[in-house]
């Protein structure tokens, strides 16, 4: 329906003032105290929220930057230098980091911004039928450590992914890890916390709310594969030294 064809009774936001996106003033009883609408209480709180949601994912993001980079792009130079030669990157975490540890290796798998070759990366919470089996067997806190020693060679690359940096089964993990010669990382929440002294390296976000720890997790995640997909290759499309060509792909 065009807006010649829309009742006038009451014009849209964007559709009053200048501009596309323009908005008239609010009436009495709304505006952004309120959350735009007339249970003002009802919506107060929830807006305040998400303020302090961002403000915090803001925080966290600043702190990565001026901080974590160097860290990141030097798992992206280290995973660039094993993978092609056989290396393997093993991935777990719980709940939303499992999920993150999975994304994660679905990048190396598959692709993340250019075309490449495949490169062999494992999220140990993925196959159901061992997860179940180790977990009836031996227990939850041996879930990822059995996996580790069957799966994990001297040179490989395990990567831990935990808001809290506690899990037992992650320490666990990191632990048979580090006996079998593979490079241990962590992705926690503050420092410090027991899984970062496992690991051989950490990037530890410092809020108190998971869920920006988790967010923040996967934008350094992107950076990782961004850094990855930077030394695998070489840029304005030349042979990378896999012997693909790399062109930039436009998103």
């Amino acid at each position: 329906m065009s807006t010649r064809d829309r009742p006038q009774s009451r014009p849209l936001p964007w559709e009053a003032g200048t501009g596309p996106r323009a908005r008239r003033p609010a009436p009495s009883g709304y505006g952004p105290t309120s959350g735009y609408g007339r249970a003002g209480k009802a919506t107060a709180d929830p807006l305040r929220a998400a303020h302090a949601h961002c403000q915090s994912l803001q925080d966290a993001l600043a702190a990565l930057r001026d901080h974590g980079l160097e860290q990141v792009a030097e798992w992206g130079r280290h995973l660039a230098a094993a993978l092609p030669v056989g290396g393997r990157l093993l991935a777990a975490g719980n709940g939303g980091s499992a999920a993150q540890a999975q994304h994660l290796t679905a990048e190396l798998v598959g692709r993340y911004q250019r075309e490449r070759s495949a490169y062999s990366a494992i999220a140990l919470h993925a196959d159901t039928s061992a997860v179940t089996a180790i977990g009836n067997d031996y227990g939850f806190e041996e879930l990822y450590a059995r996996q580790v020693a069957a799966h994990g060679r001297p040179g490989d690359v395990l990567m831990l992914m935990s808001t809290s940096g506690r899990s037992p089964n992650l320490l666990a993990a990191a632990d048979t890890g580090r006996a079998a010669g593979l490079s241990v990382w962590a992705m926690t929440g503050p420092h410090p916390n027991p899984l970062a002294f496992r690991a051989d390296e950490a990037l530890c976000i410092g809020s108190g709310s998971t869920a920006t720890v988790q967010e923040a997790h996967l934008v350094a995640l992107h950076l990782l594969c961004e850094s990855f997909d930077h030394e695998i290759g070489v840029v304005d499309g030349a042979v990378s030294v896999d012997g693909m060509v790399t062109p930039y792909r436009s998103l």
